[in-house]
Formats: structure tokens, sequence, C-alpha cells
């Protein structure tokens, strides 16, 4: 499994999380709230579902990441030298992750409690994840003192299953990159034109 100088790798979660905010106040924030929910097919999600599908793992794992941090911060459970994946969560992180090219490796259909509804607040869903990304920079840079391979959390599908801290953000920041991207790929299909707003 590969092993990660833990500053080294929390650095580069955070310059990837970063780049996600730019992203979606870039491209997404001047959407109109018809834009932000037309789906291109009754079997695509909008932009708006894509990110509150996100902001749905945002509402569980944030407060485990939380309480995780805070235990290794209370209990000076420090900081190793090197941070080593675990099989599981080296899989889920490298699943979920787009690769070089944009494709996605692996597919799988979101469970119930993750999958978004239709006709959302979209600027209600836009403005919880970008709340939420700030509270996740947070977290990685509080990280940086705690032991993120000691520390656990339990997955939000299977409960008995226990990824360490830094998988966690691994697997957490790659499939937000997923479904950012696939949000990316409906934005660019929208027809803009002046003082015409796309139908949902």
């Amino acid at each position: 499994m590969p092993a990660f100088q833990p500053n080294d790798l929390l650095g580069q979660l955070a310059r990837e999380t970063q780049t996600l905010v730019e992203l979606v106040l870039t491209e997404f924030s001047p959407l109109s709230v018809d834009e932000l929910n037309h789906q291109p097919a009754p079997d695509r999600w909008s932009i708006a579902q894509c990110l509150d599908h996100l902001n749905s793992y945002g509402h569980y794992y944030l407060p485990q990441l939380e309480a995780a941090v805070l235990k290794g911060e209370k209990e000076s459970i420090r900081a190793a030298s090197t941070f080593r994946s675990g099989w599981l969560g080296n899989y889920f992180a490298n699943s979920m992750r787009p690769k070089a090219d944009g494709s996605i490796g692996l597919k799988m259909k979101a469970v119930k409690e993750h999958t978004p509804v239709s006709n959302l607040n979209a600027s209600a869903v836009l403005a919880v994840f970008l709340e939420q990304q700030h509270a996740l920079l947070e977290l990685l840079e509080r990280a940086k003192v705690v032991n993120i391979q000691k520390l656990r959390i339990p997955i939000s599908i299977a409960r008995f299953i226990r990824l360490s801290v830094g998988d966690t953000f691994r697997f957490l920041i790659a499939h937000e990159q997923r479904h950012v991207l696939q949000a990316r790929r409906v934005s660019s299909e929208l027809i803009l034109r002046p003082n015409v707003s796309v139908e949902s």
C-alpha cells in the first residue's frame, strides 16, 4: 500500500479542495437556478443534484472527521512521520478519483440516502457545498498535528467498516472531484442565450 509524508498528503488534499472551490465559484455560481437544476436527461443528474449528493456525504463525514481530529488533539495522538494507506481505503480513494483523461474507472449507483431529489433549492445547495469545503480545509489543517493513520471513523454505508482519517480524507476529496467533473460536463452542455433560461 502507498505511503505518504502526512503533511505533504494533507497539503495536496487541501490544494485539490481549494481547486474545487474555485471551479464551483467560477463556473457554477454565475448560473441561474434553472440552469443549476437542468437535467440533460431523465437519468442524468443536474449540477445542483451532483452538489447535493456531495453535501449528503459532507453531512455525515465532516462531523465524523471533526470528532476524530478532536480526539487526536485532546488525547495527544500525535502525527507520525509516515502515513500508510490501508488496502480498502486506498481502493475506495483510487476508484473514486477521475483518471487523467477525465474518465471514471469504477461506476456505481448512489445508495438511497445519498440520492438527490430533483428541483432543489439550488442556491442553498451551492452555499452548503462551499461552506462544507471551508470546513474541510480547516480540518485538513488541524489534522497535521494528529495521527491520521491511528484515528479511524466508520464509513457511511457500512458503519462496521472503519477507515483511517487519512484514507477518509483521500476518499472524500476524490469523490468530490468525481462529481464536480460530472457537474462540469452538464454545465458544458448548457445552451446559454441572453435573457433565455434553460428549462429545468
